[in-house]
């Protein structure tokens, strides 16, 4: 089966599981949706989507809740909501593109490309490199008291529950910067003389490097792309994934989305939260639904063989590959759960994926090389602990 065939069999059956063995198809089936409704009760979700595939079909997929309760909106396959972090791995694809197109490589100093030069005070003579923003092994962080401010909400879109205000504010979500671009902001944070540097926006990497996990440093890498480029992150990642996907309903912003497809995002059961966009919008601010993000979940599994639609195989490949041993592993990194790839996490259980937060929001995405398997979830409320549910995701794709 090829692509178009996969994707017209996403539009045709919604909300069906599929499998190989009828009896197997009917219990499975019965049995993964009890577990996750279990789930759903148990903390309380309002809404979300699970899809689990193959290489080559559609083997579950499912709704519960609502994407709006008030309004007695059932979450569906085509609602569409914010992931979070799992934007990283439409980065990774977007990174590995533009080193197949010859823009850099991973050992590329970011200060030969970058129109002003980004140095950490801690070690000024150490040449960062792209592979280390894709690793979060850079020495840039997240400041809070600036990184939580590139959230902007927009509070005339719907109507949302004042009682978000409070612990809003309390989390630093004050939208305070007035920054217009993502170079404006990386400037006036990453170099001396910018509104927002200081010290503390880089770690002390003594005797070697340091993990840090940093959604600037990621947001770093697109800001290459759109220079080596010529054309914006958002335009790469539409010429580059979205249109040969066929991710009809993936945006960056909320003003490229039909607002009746968007699930209203909770803070809790009860308490509504406002829309938003991000101004560092590559390091987490997808819109997308479950069905075009199933699109790129089996294409992402399709890669090592040569079947993918966008990348090449040696792109896969790199991209998959442990970045960090037990031997020559930096500090902050326990590899007993999962090693780094490209921005893709490597878990120890054999499996491939990612997860997302942000307000209202939460997200995972997942596929088992060994048994070509996947799975995924989008939900809209944060899960503090997304364990139970990861849980069930990862157990599935490794006996189907």
């Amino acid at each position: 089966m090829n692509i178009n065939s996969i994707l017209t069999y996403f539009n045709i059956f919604l909300c069906l599981a599929i499998f190989v063995n009828p009896v197997d198809a009917q219990n499975n089936a019965k049995q993964i949706t009890k577990e996750f409704k279990q789930v759903m009760i148990r903390d309380s979700l309002p809404g979300m989507a699970v899809v689990m595939v193959s290489k080559n079909r559609l083997i579950y997929k499912q709704c519960f809740g609502y994407a709006d309760m008030s309004a007695n909106r059932p979450y569906a396959l085509q609602t569409t909501q914010e992931i979070g972090s799992v934007s990283k791995m439409i980065l990774a694809v977007s990174l590995m593109k533009a080193i197949e197109l010859g823009y850099f490589t991973l050992e590329t100093d970011i200060n030969t490309i970058l129109p002003f030069k980004v140095i950490n005070p801690f070690e000024p003579t150490h040449a960062i490199t792209i592979r280390e923003l894709a690793t979060h092994t850079s020495g840039i962080i997240d400041k809070q008291s600036i990184y939580m401010n590139t959230y902007r909400f927009n509070f005339e879109l719907r109507p949302y529950d004042t009682a978000f205000l409070k612990p809003m504010n309390a989390f630093g979500y004050s939208q305070s910067l007035r920054d217009s671009s993502i170079s404006k902001f990386l400037f006036n944070y990453l170099v001396q003389g910018g509104n927002y540097f200081s010290p503390d926006n880089f770690v002390y990497n003594k005797g070697g490097r340091t993990f840090v996990y940093s959604n600037i440093a990621t947001t770093l890498i697109a800001y290459l792309i759109e220079i080596k480029s010529g054309v914006s992150y958002k335009k790469f990642t539409s010429i580059h994934i979205f249109r040969p996907l066929h991710m009809n309903h993936s945006a960056w912003f909320l003003s490229e989305l039909n607002l009746n497809k968007q699930a209203q995002l909770y803070f809790n059961s009860e308490v509504k939260i406002p829309l938003y966009d991000l101004l560092t919008y590559p390091d987490g601010g997808l819109k997308t639904n479950a069905i075009d993000l199933s699109k790129f979940l089996i294409d992402m599994m399709n890669g090592l063989s040569g079947k993918s639609a966008i990348l090449k195989p040696d792109s896969f490949r790199v991209m998959f590959t442990p970045q960090f041993s037990n031997l020559d592993k930096p500090v902050g990194i326990n590899l007993t759960k999962r090693n780094k790839g490209i921005l893709w996490n490597l878990y120890t259980n054999g499996t491939i994926g990612h997860d997302g937060d942000d307000p209202g929001i939460s997200s995972f995405i997942v596929f088992n090389p060994s048994t070509g398997l996947g799975g995924l979830f989008l939900c809209n409320k944060y899960i503090d602990d997304k364990g139970s549910l990861t849980d069930i995701i990862t157990k599935a794709i490794s006996k189907f």
